[in-house]
């Protein structure tokens, strides 16, 4: 089993974490669109993936931070091993403790508003439990609902700021419903295919609280071409990262 991931300008080790890299974090934190300045929080950090990556891209906004909160002990101190090794160790913070009741969970740390939040959540509702209990606490929403995310997102945005997940299609459609109904706006959405025959399985999407007066910006990606290689496109928004690109 791997131990490790390896990017063009940093490496992640995830041996510990129940969760490992994944091209859906990797679409996610190359997706997103980055504030201008501000703090982001990356909410259930796991190895520290997203929170590297979005350092990297804003590697040059010397005043954009970035904290990183972990629920899971073993997961956390990966992620900082892996913030220390880093070239952007200076402008992440790791956070340990629990989203539900931050900035509680971490009190020698100031609570601030984010001008960006990013996660991607666990998704699974109400299915087989694996026998890892770690693993379970990262893929199913039993400790993180849908409602719980988006009304601590609600509370740690700042009122320009924008809320940035991935989830399956399914799973997207319920809780971007759900978004809608308690005072959320659609930004954009991005719907990735693995390649052309296939349905979407997994949607990109930015949520904010201001009401938006045109239609969300939609999008659709795919990851492989027809001859099986990787599309452009998906080739394009990861050029940055993975090491074959």
């Amino acid at each position: 089993m791997s131990t490790g991931f390896r990017c063009k300008q940093f490496y992640v080790d995830h041996r510990d974490c129940a969760m490992k890299v994944s091209t859906d974090a990797l679409l996610l934190g190359a997706w997103t669109q980055l504030p201008v300045s501000g703090a982001i929080l990356d909410i259930g950090a796991g190895s520290g993936i997203l929170t590297l990556m979005l350092a990297q891209r804003s590697q040059q906004q010397a005043d954009l931070i970035i904290d990183a909160i972990e629920l899971d002990g073993a997961a956390a101190d990966v992620a900082a091993q892996n913030f220390r090794q880093s070239d952007w160790h200076t402008k992440i913070r790791l956070i340990k403790g629990d989203i539900l009741t931050y900035p509680a969970s971490a009190d020698h740390l100031s609570h601030r508003r984010y001008s960006l939040i990013i996660s991607n959540p666990p998704f699974f509702v109400d299915s087989l439990k694996a026998p890892d209990p770690k693993r379970n606490q990262a893929r199913h929403t039993d400790t993180l609902s849908f409602a719980d995310l988006l009304k601590v997102a609600a509370t740690l945005l700042t009122p320009e700021g924008m809320f940035s997940l991935i989830l399956p299609t399914a799973a997207a459609a319920q809780m971007i419903t759900l978004a809608l109904e308690t005072g959320w706006s659609l930004n954009r959405q991005c719907l990735v295919q693995t390649k052309a025959s296939k349905a979407p399985g997994r949607c990109l999407f930015s949520l904010s609280r201001n009401p938006v007066s045109e239609a969300p910006v939609i999008e659709q990606l795919l990851i492989h071409a027809s001859d099986g290689s990787y599309h452009s496109d998906y080739r394009q928004l990861l050029q940055d990262f993975y090491l074959k690109f």
